[in-house]
């Protein structure tokens, strides 16, 4: 008596089990949400440059 297989359930079968590995990666994917600390970012890169008006900056370069 000869082997049998079960062709479509195995088709099945492997669908399935590429399935769940491809959305585990799809959920790796995703970046983790943090609270962030405006504030702490701030102070670790210090004070913005204050912007000169336009004016300004024209007659510094003219002289």
């Amino acid at each position: 008596m000869g082997v049998t297989r079960l062709k479509r359930k195995d088709r099945k079968n492997k669908a399935r089990a590429n399935n769940k590995v491809a959305k585990i990666k799809q959920l790796l994917l995703t970046p983790v949400i943090k609270n962030v600390d405006m504030d702490e970012l701030r102070a670790q890169f210090g004070e913005a440059p204050k912007n000169k008006p336009a004016e300004q900056k024209e007659e510094a370069a003219a002289e």
